[in-house]
């Protein structure tokens, strides 16, 4: 605790005020973090955004106008610091807020191109570890780096990635999270968009702006509730026999995007989370990568 002091950086305790709330639901939350710089940014709203390191020139130009936009629209970016993807969120959100965690100690500059960019975050934004410092990176660390990012979010968007690379895992472990997972889609041709392509046909969300993030992660009825304890306050809602009826008639045995029950019914969406949540209470419901949910017959 002395050296991490030392190092101008200190503890973070699970339960201790300002520990960050989404990454406290998981159930293999780190006991303690180490963070340097502005701790005061975990309390704003999170997006993760990781991807290729050997990404191409245009999907690290768009990572990083991602970043630049949802940096600008007051979200938090959050990424790994490795080559590639990482960086260019990182440099586009470092202006705006951004949030890396590292691999090894705070003290371990890694990937030792990213040294200027580590500093400056540690400056600017925030940098965060669980390992102590001192610590080299090593393979087996990454996954574990991989779920603090997806628990800090609310939302993981993958830009380039190749079949079984470290962005699908924290994708995979976002989903498991109960998390939003995103993915930007890219040419067939190319193999690192292959695991991109691949996410949104087995139902991630697609997207193509920071606009696009921002919708998928946006409240319910699309109206922010005034935040208690750094969650939103439930909005009483409640629904008549009949909207519960037109729900029901729409939903069948083949998988809907919930947005497109709220499309096709005209219902708010807040009032179908409900009756689906009624449904599903009920075991007449069964949800679906990608934000949709089909009907069990009775």
């Amino acid at each position: 605790m002395e050296r991490v002091d030392r190092l101008g950086a200190r503890y973070l305790f699970r339960g201790e005020a300002g520990y960050p709330a989404l990454l406290d639901e998981i159930d293999t939350a780190p006991p303690a973090l180490i963070i340097r710089g502005e701790a005061a940014l975990l309390g704003r709203r999170v997006v993760a955004i990781v991807g290729a390191r050997n990404a191409s020139g245009a999907a690290i130009r768009f990572a990083r106008m991602l970043a630049h936009g949802l940096g600008e629209a007051g979200w938090l970016v959050v990424s790994g610091l490795a080559r590639g993807i990482d960086t260019a969120a990182h440099t586009g959100s470092i202006a705006t807020g951004t949030a890396a965690v590292i691999a090894g100690g705070i003290d371990i500059v890694y990937p030792p191109e990213n040294a200027a960019l580590q500093e400056e975050i540690a400056e600017r934004g925030l940098l965060i570890a669980e390992q102590p410092p001192g610590i080299e990176p090593r393979a087996r660390h990454f996954p574990y780096r991989n779920r603090i990012i997806a628990g800090l979010a609310a939302g993981t968007v993958v830009v380039e990635a190749a079949p079984k690379s470290g962005s699908l895992i924290t994708a995979r472990l976002a989903t498991e999270f109960g998390r939003e997972v995103m993915a930007v889609p890219g040419s067939p041709l190319d193999p690192r968009a292959q695991g991109c392509n691949l996410m949104i046909r087995e139902g991630a969300t697609l997207v193509q702006s920071a606009a696009d993030i921002i919708e998928a992660l946006s409240p319910i009825g699309g109206v922010a509730a005034p935040a208690i304890g750094g969650f939103a306050a439930p909005v009483p809602v409640d629904a008549d026999e009949p909207t519960r009826a037109r729900l029901t008639d729409l939903l069948g045995p083949v998988p809907l995007p919930i947005d497109e029950l709220i499309r096709q019914s005209g219902v708010p969406a807040a009032i179908v989370q409900m009756v689906l949540l009624e449904l599903e209470l009920a075991g007449r419901l069964d949800r679906h990568a990608g934000g949709r949910v089909s009907l069990i017959a009775p």
